[in-house]
């Protein structure tokens, strides 16, 4: 069981942190981060439109600061979930030889989504729809764990 749990995507602002949010929430007892393949945000905040959204659902995702992604997460986390295939391509470059690391698509955990990736809202702009499918994945997750 995975009681460690790193959420991926590209800049840390928008998806990554509320899926590390509404994860949370779900399940406090397991460890969570979030963090970005690229470091454009490093440091920053959630963007200021995502975490409107996240807490008009009671979300808070104020406490959290964007960082990127490191080889010596492969070592900290018993699973590292990434919001789309790119991320996810991104993630294993990193890897470390001998790294087992189990690195899944969060729309995996979705079931009957239909969703292959959660797309960004940064660009889209549906922030309601992204939290939507977070949310789908995050309960599929935390189900998975039980």
């Amino acid at each position: 069981m995975a009681q460690r749990i790193l959420f991926v995507c590209l800049g840390n602002i928008c998806r990554s942190p509320a899926a590390e949010g509404v994860f949370r929430t779900l399940c406090p007892e397991v460890e969570t981060d979030s963090a970005g393949t690229a470091g454009y945000h490093v440091g920053s905040p959630p963007y200021g439109p995502m975490q409107a959204a996240a807490g008009a659902r009671g979300i808070n995702l104020s406490d959290l600061r964007a960082r990127q992604i490191k080889p010596a997460d492969f070592g900290r986390f018993d699973l590292i979930v990434a919001m789309d295939g790119d991320n996810l391509q991104d993630i294993e470059a990193q890897r470390p030889a001998g790294a087992e690391t189990p690195v899944r698509l969060f729309t995996d955990f979705a079931a009957g989504s239909g969703a292959d990736h959660v797309p960004d809202p940064y660009y889209t702009r549906d922030f309601d729809g992204c939290l939507d499918l977070i949310e789908a994945a995050a309960q599929g997750l935390a189900n998975s764990l039980r």
